[in-house]
């Protein structure tokens, strides 16, 4: 009996020992019953296992061994039960740990599977003649520029397909002026209308808008973070929204989230190959605005006529509608 008991602890101990440490800072999909207590056998201490020996050999503190001459001479005597159940309990603990920990991980990119392969069948190979054109040139009519809200995606809102538009999306939907130098979102703004010559550029704000927010409530010499020196792009949309009187915070933000967006507009007219098509008719500038607390759309289009970036910044807009 005791043999027996021995050898399946020489056994469980061998397998074990094999076990590196590494395994378990790898994927954690690939995660055995054990591999999460492999690494609590790194500095291995034999009253873990609550032991009851009369005569141990040396423990080594890295990796448990027992000498061979010990394994001829000693004899282990070791409480069944209690191994037994002290595994099964400290396996369990690990399990649930790491199934806490990675399950989420798991799951989401599983659903994220699912969902690309349900596009494949009902999309793209429904249409694989028009996804094989997009493959050689894209030649889509709208530029959107939208904020990277999670809760604001345009092409979930407003249905665009892929081909469409080409999007940039940034903190609070902004157009820098030409004058603020170089952004990744004027570089867009360049090829979307040098290159592939889109008709609309269409500037897409939405309420409750935290970066209206952080821009209506920091001081006009703030600018210290990243978030803070973009959104001062918008400092004119909050000067105006600051003469508007006896409006709570919350009524601030959605004019200014709404001002933004004009001022974007206007920004748009100070880049002279973008001014030269609107003038010209081959270019219209539409703003929008989505309200996710109501699923509300407004939008409207730039009337360049009535519109001046020179003198005061003056704005105008025309064909205004409200879809509820």
């Amino acid at each position: 009996m005791i043999w027996g008991i021995r050898s399946k602890t020489s056994s469980i101990i061998t397998t074990m020992a094999s076990l590196r440490p590494s395994s378990v800072k790898g994927d954690p999909i690939q995660f055995s019953p054990f591999s999460a207590i492999t690494n609590s056998f790194t500095g291995f201490h034999r009253n873990w296992l609550g032991l009851r020996t009369e005569k141990l050999g040396r423990v080594d503190n890295t990796w448990l061994r027992l000498s061979p001459s010990l394994k001829e001479k000693s004899v282990l005597r070791l409480d069944a039960s209690s191994i037994s159940a002290g595994l099964a309990q400290e396996l369990q603990r690990f399990k649930i740990q790491n199934m806490s920990e990675t399950d989420g991980r798991v799951d989401f990119f599983d659903e994220m599977k699912h969902r690309f392969l349900s596009f494949k069948k009902q999309k793209y190979l429904g249409e694989v003649e028009h996804f094989k054109t997009l493959a050689e040139v894209q030649s889509p009519k709208f530029m959107v520029i939208a904020c990277v809200d999670s809760r604001v995606c345009p092409s979930n809102i407003l249905g665009f397909q892929p081909g469409e538009a080409f999007m940039v999306r940034n903190v609070a939907n902004l157009v820098p002026p030409l004058e603020n130098g170089r952004t990744e979102t004027n570089a867009a703004l360049e090829f979307a209308v040098k290159t592939l010559q889109v008709q609309n550029i269409f500037v897409i704000g939405h309420s409750c808008c935290a970066g209206i927010q952080t821009l209506m409530t920091m001081q006009d010499d703030e600018n210290s973070s990243f978030i803070e020196k973009w959104v001062a792009n918008a400092k004119v949309a909050k000067l105006r929204t600051k003469e508007a009187i006896n409006l709570s915070f919350d009524q601030q933000c959605k004019h200014c989230e709404k001002e933004s967006i004009n001022c974007s507009l206007l920004n748009l007219l100070t880049y002279p190959w973008i001014e030269e098509r609107v003038r010209k008719g081959t270019l219209s500038l539409q703003g929008g605005y989505y309200d996710f607390l109501r699923c509300t759309f407004e939008i409207w289009t730039l009337d360049f006529k009535e519109s001046n970036v020179s003198h005061g910044s003056k704005i105008s807009v025309k064909d205004k509608a409200f879809w509820c």
